[in-house]
């Protein structure tokens, strides 16, 4: 049926005051997760945060069926944390790690995936290696075959870069993982929302992501997958009596389900949320949303490279709904500021969020212009006539 776009921005209040691409950052909440929310909010206000938690008990709990329904997982392999990167972060810092073992990574990895790599191998000796990208830009699955042996002891990629439109075979990757037995963990923080992204197909053993980008949800919210075989292998780097139970006064119990990886103090509000958010892009069609989406920032990756001096700089086979480019003579953070002063909203993509791709490619930042399936065509144009304007200066 493909996307109504009438409704999806009717629904999408910040439609009304910009012109918003910088969806890969933090994408405009639509109405129902916005009121619920404010509701939640409003009902601590009024009896106290206990008392409103108890009285939205269903609600709360329903996060889990919501996101299970988004990765096609169970619910109690599931857990909500404070954000993506404390759900990649407990995944990682789970994983046991000894001297000479092997983590795998790709090119396009998150700077803040690759410091925990770094990290670990200071303490424990373990090697970090990364996988070289094939013609394309993505991550080379010839070359990650060749490189398992067993001393891997962990694959570890990005889905989407945040500093580009590429999206690496996450699928090829578990095959690989998968066929050598070695853990697989996925950040998946660009791309849940924007496409279908399935765990049994991935192949991952492990998956993190957030609320407040492609999904739609509210900020301070993340979650992790963790599959069901796979979590008496893990040990979370931290407990606490909602991870675990103190059963005797010198023994505790750890628990059994993907909540070991949660701790007892969390954004109830925001909980609920990330629910109605997970059930309102499912209501969608992940399917219809990403098929508007690549169309969308396809026509736009078309526009901009018809403009004098612009180079767009999207890798891989398969692109999303990033598109990056540079302009010659022009700093990418002067274009932002110039887009943000007519109610455009985009960002800057810089040198330390993704070193070893940007390095690779002689490249300090990138401005980053994401869409989603709310943008208009006509906010497209908008958003060219802009740039061509700003960059005749």
């Amino acid at each position: 049926m493909g996307i109504d776009l009438e409704r999806a921005r009717r629904e999408t209040p910040g439609c009304n005051h910009v012109a918003h691409f910088d969806n890969a950052g933090a994408a405009l909440p639509p109405r129902p997760v916005l009121d619920a929310v404010i509701e939640h909010l409003e009902l601590e206000a009024r009896v106290g945060g206990y008392e409103a938690a108890r009285r939205r008990a269903e609600a709360v709990e329903h996060v889990y069926d919501a996101l299970a329904g988004l990765l096609g997982c169970g619910r109690d392999e599931v857990a909500v944390v404070e954000n993506a990167t404390r759900a990649w972060d407990m995944a990682f810092y789970s994983l046991r790690l000894g001297p000479g073992d092997r983590i795998l990574t790709a090119m396009a990895e998150y700077a803040s995936n690759y410091i925990s790599f770094l990290h670990v191998a200071r303490r424990c000796g373990a090697v970090v290696e990364v996988i070289p990208n094939d013609e394309s830009g993505q991550i080379s699955v010839p070359a990650l075959e060749q490189a398992i042996d067993a001393g891997v002891k962990l694959i570890a990629i990005t889905h989407v870069p945040t500093n580009g439109g590429l999206v690496n075979p996450a699928a090829e990757v578990g095959r690989v993982a998968r066929e050598a037995g070695i853990p697989y963990l996925l950040d998946a923080c660009q791309s849940v929302g924007q496409m279908p992204v399935d765990v049994a197909s991935l192949g991952c053993d492990l998956l993190s992501a957030t609320g407040r980008k492609f999904l739609r949800g509210p900020r301070g919210t993340g979650f992790l997958y963790a599959r069901r075989g796979m979590l008496e292998h893990l040990d979370p780097p931290f407990l606490d009596l909602h991870a675990a139970t103190l059963v005797a006064r010198d023994h505790y119990e750890v628990r059994t389900d993907a909540r070991r990886f949660e701790n007892w103090e969390t954004y109830v509000a925001g909980k609920i949320g990330l629910g109605v958010a997970a059930d309102y892009a499912r209501g969608w069609g992940l399917g219809e949303i990403r098929d508007r989406v690549y169309g969308l920032a396809n026509e736009l990756r078309r526009r901009l490279a018809a403009l004098p001096g612009v180079t767009v700089r999207d890798l891989g086979v398969e692109r999303c709904g990033i598109v990056t480019l540079t302009a010659a003579g022009h700093s990418a953070s002067a274009i932002q500021q110039a887009l943000r002063e007519r109610a455009i909203n985009a960002t800057v993509s810089r040198l330390t969020s993704t070193r070893l791709d940007m390095e690779a490619r002689g490249l300090s930042e990138l401005l980053r212009v994401s869409v989603h399936y709310y943008n208009s065509e006509e906010e497209i144009e908008r958003l060219v006539a802009a740039l061509r304007e700003v960059l005749r200066r």
